[in-house]
C-alpha cells in the first residue's frame, strides 16, 4: 500500500537519529511527517527536515510561533525559505497576520493553533476564559480566514466547524486522532482517523498507535486502508 498524503506523523521522539530509524521504518507507507518542538531542542529538528524534503517527504514544522508581530514574520520569513509545507501558529490575530506576511508567495502554508486537544471547558475556565472550547475555536476560525491563514489545527470534534467556516480549500489538520483499537492517551478530544476525515478534516495527525506500535510500518498500514476512499 503506498502512502496516504492526509496522514500525518509526527516524529516526537527524543533524538534525531531515533526520528531517522522510525522514518526508516516506515518507509514508503508514510509521506507526511511532523517535527516539533522535542527534535527542534534536540538541535538538528531542520537539518532533518532538509533530509526528509529531499527524501520527497512533505513536512510539518509543529512550532507554535507565538511572539510578537516582528519576531513571528522574521521566523516565517526563514521558514519559507527550507521549503516546508506547513507551520503553526497561535491563534491570535496579530500573530496569525505576522506570519502570513512573512511567508510571502512561498509554498509554506500557515496553520493557526485554535485550542490545543488536550485542553477541555473546565481547562478553559482554568485559565480564565469565559467561553467553551467549541465557542473559542469558532472565533479563532473566523480569524484566522480573516488574517490570510491556510488552515487551522483543530480537533476532530470542531472539523466540521472548521470546514463550514473555512470553505472547501481551506486546511483543517486534526491532531488527537485515534484510532478505535488505540489507547486515547493525553488527547481529550479525540476521534478516529475516518470520523475526522468524514467530519471535514483534510489530514489527520496520528502519533504514538503508529510509533509506539510493535510494528509501526503494519499499523501506517491500518489506518491507510481504514481511510482509504474517503
Amino acid at each position: 500500500m503506498t502512502a496516504d498524503p492526509r496522514l500525518i506523523v509526527p516524529l516526537d521522539l527524543p533524538t534525531v537519529a531515533e526520528a531517522s530509524a522510525m522514518v526508516e521504518a516506515l518507509g514508503e507507507t508514510v509521506s507526511f511527517y511532523k517535527i516539533g518542538l522535542e527534535l527542534f531542542a534536540s538541535g538538528g529538528g531542520m537539518a532533518l527536515a532538509h533530509d526528509l524534503k529531499a527524501m520527497g517527504k512533505q513536512i510539518f514544522l509543529d512550532w507554535k510561533l507565538h511572539d510578537i508581530g516582528t519576531t513571528v514574520q522574521r521566523s516565517a520569513a526563514v521558514l519559507a525559505e527550507s521549503g516546508c509545507d506547513f507551520l503553526t501558529v497561535h491563534g491570535e490575530p496579530q500573530v496569525m497576520a505576522a506570519a502570513v506576511q512573512g511567508r510571502g508567495r512561498s509554498g509554506l502554508k500557515v496553520l493557526a493553533v485554535t485550542v490545543l486537544t488536550s485542553l477541555s471547558d473546565a481547562d478553559l475556565v482554568e485559565m480564565g476564559f469565559g467561553e467553551t472550547t467549541a465557542s473559542l475555536v469558532e472565533r479563532r476560525i473566523h480569524q484566522a480566514v480573516k488574517a490570510g491563514c491556510d488552515g487551522v489545527i483543530a480537533s476532530p470534534h470542531e472539523a466540521a466547524l472548521a470546514r463550514r467556516i473555512g470553505g472547501p480549500g481551506f486546511l483543517v489538520v486534526t491532531p488527537g486522532v485515534r484510532p478505535d483499537w488505540a489507547a486515547k492517551n493525553d488527547q481529550a478530544r479525540a476521534a478516529s482517523p475516518s470520523d475526522a476525515l468524514k467530519a471535514g478534516a483534510s489530514h489527520i495527525v496520528c502519533g504514538r498507535p503508529i510509533t509506539a506500535a510493535n510494528d509501526p510500518k503494519a499499523a501506517a498500514k491500518r489506518i491507510c486502508a481504514e481511510i482509504a476512499g474517503l
